[in-house]
């Protein structure tokens, strides 16, 4: 028997946050990139200095109000009549942040795995169903190899290459080929990397049961690039219906596994109708420059997450 999903959360909770979500960082935004020019001036060492304090406030403005709205996400989730319930506090949260953010800063990156893995944990860890914590088992060491050999060394690698085709063209090769080439072989290498670092996202421990995915690298790579592939090709218009796609196709492969059995996701994708609807919400919250996003959350969120379901498996 399938069990659905369900998601409650209305609108009007979510708007306060949105909204001062656009006032104290979008406006800022705005202002800063319209402005860049003015404050980062060649010769003037301050400008990038205070380029880069407006940016890391901006950053922390950004993931304080982040925290809030996964808060709310997180609360409006329900499983069997169960709400899900998350516990952690802001403070506990903003700790993290800024601990995070200032070894990130002075290891120049090095420390970024573990300090995404501290946010992970934070969230899931202190998430509940029916009085039982979810855990989180994702590890830094492991998302460091994920960082390290799908994009530290391939980047590293086409930075060479670009260099020596430089060299050799004598700096007169095309601007617009040099520029084709590299987001290419930049969305290509950005492929494993994707996959890699979802596959060690969905490690979740809860009761008796593992939450992972039972994927093939090669098929799943091959499917990103061919739902990238449509989406730019389309200029964007397919890209949502790519979303759907291949939340079904990676759902298909998340497993719930205990000793005692073994449970699968599903997804009761509607191709033309979940794709009409996802466009019609997106274009809502264009045309009303962002106001009606979080209709548009709470809208396209119910829809999909009451197409989600679990059910046993036989052996």
């Amino acid at each position: 028997m399938k069990n659905y999903f369900n998601f409650n959360l209305k609108a009007e909770k979510l708007l306060p946050v949105w909204i001062t979500f656009l006032i104290l960082f979008m406006v800022p935004y705005v202002f800063l990139v319209v402005k860049m020019k003015d404050i980062i001036q060649p010769g003037h060492p301050s400008g990038a200095f205070k380029f880069f304090g407006i940016v890391l406030l901006l950053s922390i403005i950004a993931y304080a109000l982040v925290f809030f709205m996964v808060k709310l996400t997180i609360g409006g989730v329900e499983f069997k009549g169960k709400s899900f319930v998350f516990s952690g506090t802001f403070g506990q949260f903003f700790g993290k942040f800024i601990i995070g953010t200032f070894f990130s800063i002075i290891t120049l990156g090095i420390y970024s795995p573990w300090f995404i893995t501290t946010i992970q944990k934070f969230f899931v860890d202190n998430t509940s169903i029916d009085s039982t914590d979810l855990e989180f088992k994702g590890t830094a060491g492991k998302l460091f190899k994920i960082l390290f050999f799908t994009t530290f060394l391939p980047l590293m690698a086409l930075i060479i290459i670009m260099v020596i085709i430089q060299f050799k063209s004598g700096n007169h090769a095309n601007p617009s080929t040099v520029s084709i080439f590299n987001n290419i072989i930049t969305t290509i290498i950005m492929i494993p990397y994707m996959y890699y670092f979802y596959k060690w996202l969905v490690n979740i421990k809860f009761r008796e049961y593992t939450i992972r995915w039972e994927t093939d690298f090669w098929n799943s790579c091959g499917k990103l690039l061919m739902e990238i592939l449509l989406s730019i090709i389309t200029v964007g218009i397919y890209y949502p219906y790519a979303l759907l796609r291949l939340y079904k196709y990676f759902l298909e492969r998340t497993f719930a596994v205990s000793e005692n059995g073994k449970k699968g996701f599903g997804f009761d994708m509607e191709a033309g109708k979940d794709f009409l609807f996802l466009w019609g919400q997106l274009l809502l919250t264009i045309i009303t420059l962002g106001i009606y996003y979080p209709w548009a959350c709470c809208k396209i969120t119910s829809r999909i997450l009451g197409k989600t379901y679990t059910e046993e498996l036989a052996e």
